[in-house]
């Protein structure tokens, strides 16, 4: 695993996550010097086109999506790519892609970026023509799968031709800095850690809001559904670098151990304790949107948001409420990791008629990348009338605090380490395994229970049931 490809082979590359994310990100690192000078780029999907209408299609992408100060030497990146039409779905392009790809001097990367369905004939194709050796490595884009057994049998299919550790699957939300600054503000600072847990920590919440209906996922939202889409993967992951004990080293096996530590250790969640939803017709940001079965344009079951009330099972966590929260339709496009800390034991300013507050930090991860930790601290004044306390936020907004860094798209981290061959912000099998029968578990209980989602109004918060789970514990919801 150790060497740094010099070949990367994108399947999807005509898609709309190829257009908006990769090439981007792909320009972005070469117009900072971070690909290999010899790294060439080969582009493969069904749509027919040459090396020249590829690298046009690629110009144009680029020109919409990526900021003229990160493109570089446009015509330096363009000069890395080339295309080769291909079916997937039969052998018989293969070993013209295999020409098309060559001889890789190093080591070659391949990202899959196509529906799950081609998963399994692409890896056959990729093996009759040659391209499963021991200098490759496999990237899968979600989803993997729609439940514990369908995943099995993706992961099943990719290990038949690539060992766990030439395997990447990928979750953009790790390539994300505040996301990867969890992991310092946890490990890198004395201060947190010893009030990491149940005895300093009274709940914790994880919020992933968007305001987006269906846009073009008609198709697949309806068959997957706001559990799937974005719990299995995304606020799971979120939750496990919350919770995971410190691992050893800061590398991919140590703490990809303590992730699945915290999967596995995750309590089977009671219908008591998640809240569905599905949103319809309302106004975002003032302009009216259609209801969720407007847009689908029949009735559906299918939840656009959903709330679980989730609790790790170890020591450090117990009794300590997990809140989980995302909708589509929401007010704003947030998503963001509460730790609400206890409330000191005895206030030595209760007889003064002061009232405090809990600390609380915030960790923004999107569209705002900032941690937030409020204190309280008197307000200013001779105190006649007795003492007043307010809560003052101690604010560290990323891109102030680093004059001068780049915003990075997540998939620019995430492209150069599958190029490198560093899994430490992927996911391992075990992992996705572990998401999944807990996730399983709860759509289980959903069927017995013959749960339907209740409506919100697009513009609000979801269902007033989502309100009252917290509620129930003394809790608000952060907004």
């Amino acid at each position: 695993m150790d060497f740094t490809a010099d070949r990367l082979l994108l399947f999807g590359a005509t898609g709309d996550l190829a257009q908006r994310m990769l090439l981007p990100s792909l320009c972005a690192l070469d117009a900072d010097g971070l690909l290999r000078p010899d790294l060439e780029i080969i582009g493969t999907a069904r749509s027919d086109m040459d090396d020249a209408g590829y690298r046009q299609f690629a110009r144009e992408a680029l020109e919409k999506y990526l900021p003229a100060d990160r493109r570089g030497s446009m015509a330096n990146f363009l000069n890395r790519l080339s295309y080769q039409s291909l079916d997937a779905t039969t052998l018989d392009g293969f070993d013209a892609l295999a020409k098309k790809v060559g001889e890789p001097q190093h080591g070659l990367a391949i990202f899959l970026s196509t529906a799950p369905s081609l998963f399994e004939p692409t890896i056959k194709g990729l093996q009759h023509a040659g391209l499963d050796g021991a200098n490759v490595r496999m990237c899968l884009e979600k989803p993997l799968g729609t439940d514990l057994s369908s995943s099995c049998e993706i992961n099943d299919a990719v290990a038949s031709a690539f060992p766990e550790e030439r395997i990447f699957r990928i979750d953009h939300y790790l390539g994300k800095e505040t996301v990867q600054n969890l992991l310092a503000l946890r490990f890198a600072n004395i201060l947190f850690e010893p009030l990491w847990n149940a005895a300093h920590i009274d709940h914790v919440q994880i919020t992933v809001a968007e305001t987006v209906g269906l846009e073009s996922r008609v198709a697949y939202y309806d068959d997957s559904g706001a559990l799937r889409d974005m719990v299995q993967n995304h606020m799971l992951q979120l939750l496990a670098l919350v919770a995971m004990e410190p691992p050893s080293s800061f590398d991919a096996t140590a703490i990809r151990d303590e992730k699945v530590k915290v999967l596995r250790a995750l309590r089977e969640v009671g219908e008591a304790e998640t809240v569905t939803g599905q949103y319809r017709a309302g106004a975002i940001s003032g302009e009216a949107v259609p209801g969720y079965d407007d847009e689908l344009g029949k009735e559906s079951d299918t939840e656009t948001f959903v709330a679980i009330k989730a609790h790790v099972d170890n020591w450090r966590w117990k009794g300590v409420p997990f809140y989980l929260r995302t909708g589509k339709r929401l007010p704003e496009r947030v998503t963001e990791i509460i730790v609400q800390f206890s409330c000191v034991p005895h206030s030595i300013f209760a007889e003064k008629g002061a009232k405090l507050k809990p600390n609380k930090l915030v960790i923004g991860i999107q569209p705002k990348e900032n941690i937030r930790m409020s204190l309280m601290a008197k307000v200013p004044g001779l105190d006649r009338e007795g003492v007043r306390m307010r809560e003052v936020p101690l604010d560290i907004a990323m891109p102030d605090a680093f004059v001068g860094q780049h915003r990075r798209i997540a998939y620019e981290r995430l492209l150069l380490d599958l190029i490198e061959g560093d899994q430490t912000l992927f996911v391992r099998r075990d992992e996705v395994e572990a998401q999944w029968e807990w996730i399983d578990a709860i759509r289980a209980t959903w069927e017995e229970e013959g749960q339907t989602p209740n409506t919100y109004t697009a513009g609000s918060w979801g269902p007033s049931a989502s309100i009252a789970l917290a509620e129930r514990d003394g809790v608000t919801w952060h907004e």
